[in-house]
């Protein structure tokens, strides 16, 4: 079928391939997608093929805007009209209807595929639909390495020539759990490189990047990151601050609102980030719980195969850690309680949660034998022993100072003075249940994770035994609105089932 639309000479050039572009609406009606080839035709049988890019201001409905390399090249006229048909499609638009009928992709239609996405050619409609197929018909172990390599190697990667580089991954799902920035600190202090990038929150109280924003900067250029992690041996950075595994940025933002994402998915995303990032040992945290990401023992070990698969593709020697979860680590959910709790184990303070300390210095000490640091069952009190002596909270000290932050920063500081408000036990009783997806909730109705001081402080713990009246959270925000909301929350989310 042919269009026929009026010339309009744009002052664009490329410098390469002919381009056209067409309003986005009007594209959207013809089933042209960006990237497609298109062939042109006007008097006097003067014709050219060129590639389709689209707009939603500079072209009319109507209208065919030519780059210079079109117009110049063949002396089109203002006023002249062209009849456009479509010639071919790219291999990505192939590629996305071989995976919508659960066909199996190779590595260059899937790098294809996924580096339209990564470079905007692909609008929404057409990345749901890959975000999609997933549901139609599994990806197999070999596309699901396809699809990693492809999102690292269309994105910025770091480059740390023939030094290792370690990492630590959770998969999430668990309110506070804060371990990374203190991990972070152990493995630096002891020499090893660990740059770690990490998330703000999607749908919880707080990412590692929300909380280390209270600290410090962390939002810097691929550049940047290099020379921070060359002088510390590591770094606590925002991972969207660079172009790293970009389609995968924007698969996510079509996937959240239909929560469709699956664990492969997941899987495919935390894979696509490490490659990107150089990592040669990669240590994974996956707390499972009735109220977690992960909610079976049976879906860890699924994880963990997966991850293990994928890995040794990669060349990266992995450690899959699956961790019962029936309550938070650490006892503060919110950016700045949860850096106050960083902050008190690295300082080794009297009130620090010590449930937070060990599981960190567990999940350090796996990382080191993992490395080869040293033996089997030596790690933790190599990792305990950083924490005791001090010079993990040096490291930590070098790394916000690195990144921008305030030097020494005292963990009583972090917290400023806001509204706040006492939760109370209404019987008597043994805590038997502590719902995490509850403990979401109400931290986000008092503001988390925009609200920097906003969350809960917790005061009891699973299994606990409770006197009616008994503490049981503290809940803080920053004006008496949002505290009324946190209150609103908590009447209708019972965190903790006595």
């Amino acid at each position: 079928m042919a269009y026929y639309l009026k010339c309009r000479k744009l002052d664009i050039s490329t410098g390469g391939d002919p381009i056209v572009l067409l309003n986005e609406e009007e594209a959207e009606n013809y089933g042209i997608h960006p990237g497609d080839r298109v062939r042109l035709v006007w008097k006097k049988n003067k014709s050219i093929t060129a590639v389709v890019d689209v707009t939603e201001k500079k072209v009319k409905a109507g209208e065919i805007g030519l780059f210079e390399e079109v117009w110049q090249k063949k002396q089109i006229e203002k006023d002249d009209v062209a009849e456009v048909s479509l010639e071919s499609r790219p291999l990505s638009i192939e590629t996305l209807k071989k995976k919508m009928l659960g066909q199996p992709a190779t590595y260059d239609e899937i790098y294809a595929l996924i580096k339209d996405i990564a470079d905007g050619r692909f609008g929404k409609i057409e990345t749901t639909y890959y975000a999609a197929s997933g549901f139609v018909k599994e990806f197999s172990e070999e596309e699901m390495y396809f699809v990693a390599k492809a999102m690292a190697e269309t994105g910025e990667q770091f480059n740390f020539k023939n030094i290792k580089v370690v990492d630590k991954h959770s998969v999430g799902g668990l309110a506070g759990n804060r371990m990374t920035p203190i991990i972070v600190s152990i493995i630096a202090s002891l020499g090893i490189y660990i740059p770690k990038t990490s998330s703000r929150a999607i749908t919880s109280p707080a990412g590692t990047a929300d909380m280390m924003e209270v600290l410090c900067p962390v939002s810097f250029s691929l550049k940047e990151i290099m020379q921070i992690v060359r002088k510390t041996k590591g770094c606590l950075v925002w991972g969207g601050g660079v172009r790293m595994a970009p389609a995968d940025d924007k698969i996510i933002k079509v996937s959240r609102p239909l929560a469709i994402e699956s664990y492969d998915k997941m899987i495919v995303s935390i894979m696509a980030k490490k490659v990107a990032t150089g990592v040669d040992y990669l240590l994974i945290d996956v707390p499972v719980g009735e109220s977690c990401k992960v909610p079976t023992m049976k879906h860890a070990r699924e994880i963990e195969k997966k991850f293990k698969v994928l890995c040794k593709k990669f060349k990266i020697k992995v450690n899959v850690v699956a961790t019962p979860a029936r309550e938070p680590v650490g006892k503060g959910i919110g950016p700045a309680l949860e850096a106050r709790d960083v902050l008190r184990v690295l300082q080794c303070h009297k009130f620090r949660p010590l449930d937070l300390e060990n599981k960190s210095c567990r999940l350090s000490g796996l990382l080191l034998e993992l490395k080869g640091y040293c033996k089997k069952g030596q790690g933790y009190k190599i990792a305990k022993e950083q924490v005791k002596n001090g010079q993990a909270w040096k490291k930590m000290n070098q790394i916000v100072v690195a990144q921008g932050g305030q030097k020494n920063i005292n963990s009583e500081e972090v917290m400023q003075e806001v509204e706040r408000y006492e939760i109370h036990s209404k019987k008597s009783g043994k805590i038997k249940f502590v719902n995490n997806r509850a403990i979401n909730e109400v931290c986000m109705n008092l503001g988390a994770p925009i609200d920097k001081f906003a969350g809960i402080h917790i005061h009891v713990h699973f299994g606990d035994k409770i006197k009616k009246g008994q503490k049981l959270y503290t809940m803080y925000a920053s004006n008496k609105e949002r505290l009324k909301l946190g209150k609103v929350a908590a009447e209708m989310n019972v965190i903790f089932h006595i």
